[in-house]
């Protein structure tokens, strides 16, 4: 995932946050290290300007209940495991009674065991594998529909449109990009057969080799699965589609970016996951609206709304806690049901620290998005979380 300029000059615009600063009494103090620069920055820094409109409108407000403003602090984790550490520790030291941490869940582990040794409540900006709850412990919350979850939405989907072979690219590199294997679950268990699986190494732009195997199969796939993001899921598309490959193609969230729209016929009809769409009238589309008036510009991925979703959150939290505190804080959040987001409803009673959401598919026609569906999936058919 390449760092374009707007991301650097906005790590920039926010140094004066990232400098220690003295709280009310009554702020609700959120650190956040996430990543501004780096790899990670293309859905943190979406994610940090929804947080920020979130919080500007309840400030502008008089604050949460009327009672209690929010004090975010920024930290440039630099999109690196230890540096996310080092920036959460300070942050916390610091006072905060929440922590937000990186779209990631590798960064967010060591963090997140941070948080949970001092009490504090973590919730990771956009990271989707339903085990970072189970790595790190009950403090740690995701903010995203899980892994799990949007796979078996897409394994559903695919079954549902006739497809009865798909092939499968993972990459031992990252969680994430494990989240085939969810949809191989899912698909089998609904009478699919995947044929066909590879590995891939993050940052790899040769895919000739899974493009020849691809090619290869017998019988040939009808739907090819993959949670590759940039830069490798450009890579990849291009490639298999100059052979001549014309298999559907099922991504996930992580390729919700400006890169996927801007690919031109390559991307034409590439179906993915993710956590919401602008239907005309729906929370989304008020949303967008909102963002537009306050920065010129149109939100340009999902990870804006998610962003002010995690506020949403806390603010739900602080409302029903009537509190500050750190500990009251997490015992509220693991209490909220239906709490009214962006993109969708939010419920974290009777979960694991993976929040309960719909899932949207949205297909890439002529570099616009096209809802597919929106649902949240059968219980009984999301498979459990494996580490």
């Amino acid at each position: 995932m390449k760092l374009v300029p707007i991301y650097a000059i906005a790590g920039a615009l926010t140094l004066a946050t990232m400098l220690p600063q003295q709280a009310a009494a009554d702020d609700l103090v959120v650190g956040a290290a996430i990543s501004l620069t780096g790899g990670l920055a293309y859905a943190d820094v979406p994610a940090q300007k929804g947080m920020q409109l979130a919080i500007d409108e309840i400030n502008a407000a008089g604050g949460i209940g009327g009672k209690y403003k929010i004090d975010l602090r920024l930290k440039d984790s630099r999109s690196d495991p230890a540096q996310t550490s080092i920036a959460a520790q300070e942050l916390i030291d610091d006072g905060a009674s929440v922590l937000v941490t990186p779209c990631d869940a590798d960064p967010s582990i060591g963090a997140g065991q941070m948080a949970q040794s001092a009490g504090v409540a973590a919730f990771s900006t956009c990271a989707s594998s339903p085990n970072l709850p189970l790595a790190v412990g009950d403090h740690m919350f995701t903010n995203f529909p899980g892994d799990n979850v949007q796979a078996t939405v897409s394994a559903k989907y695919a079954i549902d449109s006739g497809y009865k072979n798909a092939y499968i690219l993972i990459s031992p590199d990252t969680s994430y990009t494990q989240l085939p294997n969810y949809f191989k679950t899912v698909f089998e268990t609904l009478g699919g057969k995947v044929v066909g699986e590879d590995n891939f190494s993050i940052g790899q732009q040769d895919f000739s080799a899974q493009v020849t195997k691809i090619k290869s199969l017998e019988p040939a796939a009808d739907v090819i699965m993959t949670a590759a993001y940039e830069p490798d899921f450009p890579a990849f598309i291009k490639q298999l589609r100059a052979a001549g490959i014309t298999a559907p193609v099922i991504g996930s969230d992580g390729i919700d970016s400006p890169t996927t729209f801007a690919l031109g016929d390559v991307a034409e009809g590439v179906v993915f996951s993710t956590a919401g769409f602008a239907a005309p009238g729906s929370p989304l589309e008020a949303f967008n609206a909102k963002y537009k008036a306050a920065n010129g510009e149109n939100p340009d991925t999902i990870f804006s709304a998610i962003g002010y979703d995690l506020i949403k959150v806390l603010e739900a939290a602080v409302l029903k806690a009537d509190s500050v505190d750190r500990e009251a804080i997490w015992q509220a959040v693991r209490e909220l049901e239906n709490v009214q987001g962006a993109t969708s409803t939010i419920t974290y009673k009777g979960t694991n620290g993976v929040p309960l959401r719909q899932v949207s598919l949205i297909k890439v026609v002529k570099g616009d998005r096209e809802l597919v569906l929106q649902e949240a999936p059968d219980a009984a058919l999301i498979p459990a979380p494996s580490l």
